[in-house]
């Protein structure tokens, strides 16, 4: 059996890339003998601007078997983990990339490994560039990238913007899973999840939902409900999220909206085993990102047979059928989005987005991991 090595965050971290490497390790660990070295060490605390790096759900999902070795800023560290990987002689090393803070710890693991297993470097790059990403973070980027003898890209938009670095190295393609772990409460329906945020049963309850960060555009979608909750007297906006950013900007956003008595704000970090009720209470996701590469928010919802409504950027328009699983409309606008939530309303009666959803996850590339992990090691071997 093929032995992978994957480096990567994994519990008991929390967040989409400690998920989605659990979720790659489940995909693969009935065909390959997989390994993953987690970190002891990701941010320093002080540069992390969560209230934890850690996942403190009372209700465990996805977690993967995992070895805490990697501190991403100590170089003696690095070594260490390089001599291990070579020990252990695997046949694929996989570096989860999605950040350039990790450039240097990422170079000098693969700087030190040996001359024949920097052969079988493999980078998936959840993201290229950081989506707040400036000049230095793209020369970080380079350098983090350096050592990478193949990528593989989770969505068009990475892919194109590895080509500017490949330099003629293999690109593989595929996608980030359908996140369903969170669907685990069969007692929640629809009716109870809305009557805990004072929602009718006949409430239009859009959801913005995940981190709140500038690059999000939360700040548009606040911008943009006035002129909903005007045409759709019966439309609530609930928004649920930890803010990275200034609260109070958000705070003073919505009181001097007009309408904030029809506006729920929870800042805070979802545990796990609340994820469901919002998704349960909700209409339409909402996701009014001034940029993005892909997300993992959309696949939550996906998870959930949530129709979305995202802007056309990054990687987002990839993966909605328009019309059928959501909406797509033009970045940094307001209108737009009201525009998006208006066009929903208008088909919600006649078009079956779950069924299309659900037929549209069965087709997720994800699903075909394994057998692109058989042919990147048959490449590697040629």
């Amino acid at each position: 059996m093929k032995k992978i090595i994957i480096i990567g965050p994994a519990y008991p971290y929390r967040g989409g890339n400690s998920l989605f490497v659990s979720y790659l390790y489940d995909s693969l660990k009935n065909d390959f003998k997989v390994i993953i070295y987690n970190y002891k060490l990701l941010y320093p605390s002080i540069l992390f601007p969560g209230t934890s790096q850690y996942d403190k759900s009372s209700e465990v999902i996805k977690q993967a078997p995992n070895e805490r070795l990697v501190n991403s800023i100590s170089p003696f560290n690095w070594i260490n983990v390089a001599k291990k990987i070579n020990a252990e002689n695997p046949d694929l090393i996989v570096f989860d990339w999605w950040h350039p803070f990790f450039s240097f710890c990422h170079r000098g693991i693969s700087e030190f490994l040996n001359k024949e297993l920097k052969k079988k470097i493999l980078f998936i790059t959840e993201n290229f560039v950081s989506h707040e990403g400036n000049f230095v973070d793209r020369f970080l980027t380079g350098i983090g990238l350096k050592n990478a003898n193949s990528f593989l890209a989770l969505s068009a938009k990475v892919e194109e913007e590895l080509k500017e670095i490949s330099n003629g190295r293999k690109i593989y393609r595929s996608e980030l899973p359908i996140y369903d772990c969170y669907d685990s409460d069969t007692e929640i329906d629809s009716e109870s999840a809305r009557k805990n945020f004072g929602f009718l049963n006949d409430d239009l309850v859009l959801l913005f939902f995940g981190y709140i960060r500038k690059y999000k555009g939360l700040d548009l979608l606040i911008d943009a409900f006035p002129k909903i909750q005007e045409k759709l007297p019966n439309s609530k906006l609930l928004i649920v999220g930890e803010s990275y950013d200034d609260i109070k900007f958000y705070q003073d956003k919505i009181k001097n909206s007009g309408c904030a008595d029809k506006i729920v704000l929870e800042n805070k970090f979802v545990p796990n085993e609340e994820v469901a009720k919002y998704y349960h209470a909700s209409d339409l996701v909402i996701l009014p990102y001034r940029s993005a590469t892909q997300s993992g928010i959309l696949n939550v919802a996906y998870g959930f047979s949530k129709p979305v409504l995202v802007t056309d950027v990054g990687g987002l328009a990839e993966f909605v059928l328009e019309d059928k699983t959501g909406f797509v409309v033009k970045p940094n606008s307001p209108d737009e989005l009201f525009r998006g939530v208006i066009r929903f309303t208008e088909l919600r009666s006649i078009v079956n987005f779950e069924d299309n959803i659900k037929n549209f996850v069965q087709r997720n590339n994800f699903g075909n991991i394994v057998p692109l992990f058989q042919q990147i090691l048959n490449d590697i071997q040629k």
